[in-house]
Parts: C-alpha cells; sequence; structure tokens
C-alpha cells in the first residue's frame, strides 16, 4: 500500500502592509483607499467597497464613508492598511 500523503494547505501571497497616520479623528474609508494609494480616486474606491473587495478588521465593509479610526485595519487589492493616529 502507499504512505499516505498529506497535501500541504495552499498559502497565498502575503499582504503587503502599509501604515496610514491619521490626522484627524477618523477618514472616510473611500478617502482611506486614495490616501493610500490603493486606488486612483475616491470614486473607484467607493466602487470597490460596493463590490465587496473591502475589509475593515477582517470583515467586509459596505459602508463607503464608514468611519475608520486609529487601530483599525482595512484590506483591498493584497495590501493592508495599518491606520495610526498622529504623535
Amino acid at each position: 500500500m502507499p504512505a499516505s500523503t498529506t497535501i500541504p494547505p495552499r498559502i497565498g501571497k502575503p499582504l503587503e502592509t502599509r501604515q496610514f497616520l491619521l490626522r484627524d479623528d477618523h477618514v472616510r474609508l473611500c478617502d482611506l483607499l486614495k490616501l493610500a494609494g490603493i486606488v486612483g480616486s475616491g470614486g473607484e474606491g467607493k466602487h470597490l467597497v460596493a463590490e465587496g473587495a473591502v475589509t475593515v478588521d477582517g470583515q467586509p465593509e459596505s459602508r463607503k464613508t464608514a468611519k475608520i479610526r486609529a487601530g483599525q485595519a482595512v484590506e483591498c487589492r493584497g495590501v493592508r492598511i495599518v491606520v495610526l493616529a498622529a504623535a
């Protein structure tokens, strides 16, 4: 009998991590995607959110203008944006 083989779990491409320093108490999600360089315009960011291609803290986010605050993490297009409070 052939020895059983174990297939390793599929490992995806690691996320690129970017840090974003927050100047105010929050930033709108569609604006964050633009400011972090994920999209070229706020409209493109709104489109990605509407498609379900954006998560906030690991959960799908459908609100285009969701308030993102320091300590949160946004993922889109293989990039993780960690939002930090400005010193």
